[in-house]
Formats: C-alpha cells, structure tokens, sequence
C-alpha cells in the first residue's frame, strides 16, 4: 500500500498516529503456480468458493501479533489500533480485527473480500457477543475489479454486517484493483473519526 501512497503522492500522515507499512513475508503462492511472492498467506484461488488456507494465516497471525505486541509495549493498547489493507492486505486486516484482536479501534479493507465459508463468519457466530465486541469497518472497492469482484467484497461486508459488525462500504466508480485517490481521501478522514486526536 505504500508504493500506491507514493506513485498517487498522496498524504497519508497524521499528527498524532503512528503509521507503520509491514512488508508481507516471501513465500509460495499457489495462484501464481507456487511461486515465491510477497503475500500474507497462501490460498488455492481467487475467488470466494474456495476454502481458506488455515496452516498458512495460523503462521501470519503470529507475526501480527508480535507486531501489535511491540505496540503494546510502547505504550499504545489495541484500542488505540486501526488495521488495514489493499487486496490480501484487507483480508488480513478482517482477520486480525475479528478474529485475533477484536479490541482495535478499528478495520479498513481495499479491494478485498473473504471466502463464503471464512473461519471469521463461524467464529463471530458463535460467539454471541461480538456484535458488542468488535471494531467498526470500512470496506471500499472499485467498480471496475476484474481481479476481487465488486460482488464479493460486498457480500463479504453484508455477511459481517449480518454477524454485527457496523460499517461503511462505498463503491468507487471507474476504479479497477487499484488504490485511487478517492479512495485515500474515504480511508483518511474514516481513520481521523475513529482516531480522534483527542481520545484517550
């Protein structure tokens, strides 16, 4: 997502939040014939029908948690925490937010989208409290993905509306899988609401 931030020249700085932009591990990715790329875990295709690759997002979700453990120990606790992404990066970030750290501020995803039968939907449906007990999201998508289906991010965002989370999904006309500048402008006055400066 940095590399999109840069060739946009867009500000994506606050004064009063830390923005950090992890690297993906180097590993093999079936989609791309198991060859080694830069992705947050393993799945068998892209598309919503295919189930999730559990061995692989176990292993990402102890690196994230290191992550967010390093920023407990400076001092910000996980409620002070938004986490996000573009593509596999927002799919991520729906793990980490509504299954391994439901006390962060908030989720954003960028052109993402969950399988139809994702460990998240069991999870959040059995535990009866977690429309209570999860952070707000936002979902923004392009209406001209060829790769992520506009169909499929909103029927990932319907399904976890449905679970009780509360969120915004706004669709971005003439985008393809992409980050634009709309879309920039949409994530960064979402993460100044539910960051405020003033929160304690």
């Amino acid at each position: 997502m940095k590399e999109w931030i840069k060739v946009l020249n867009k500000n994506f700085t606050f004064p009063h939040i830390k923005v950090l932009y992890p690297t993906a591990p180097r590993q093999p990715y079936t989609p791309a014939g198991g060859q080694l790329s830069n992705v947050w875990f393993d799945r068998l295709d892209i598309n919503p029908f295919v189930p999730e690759h559990l061995d692989s997002l176990a292993k990402i979700e102890v690196e994230v948690r290191n992550l967010i453990q390093k920023e407990h120990e400076a001092g910000i606790p996980s409620n002070r925490i938004v986490v996000g992404g573009f593509s596999m990066g927002g799919a991520l970030s729906l793990h980490v937010g509504y299954l391994w750290d439901r006390n962060l501020a908030g989720v954003f995803a960028h052109s993402s989208f969950l399988p139809t039968k994702s460990i998240i939907y069991n999870e959040l449906k059995a535990d009866v409290d977690a429309q209570f007990a999860v952070p707000p999201l936002l979902q923004v998508h392009g209406n001209r993905d060829t790769l992520v289906e506009l169909k499929w991010g909103k029927e990932t965002f319907n399904q976890l509306k449905s679970l009780g989370v509360k969120g915004e999904f706004h669709v971005l006309d003439k985008v393809d899988h992409s980050i634009s500048r709309k879309s920039m402008e949409l994530i960064k006055d979402w993460v100044t609401k539910v960051l405020p400066e003033d929160s304690k």
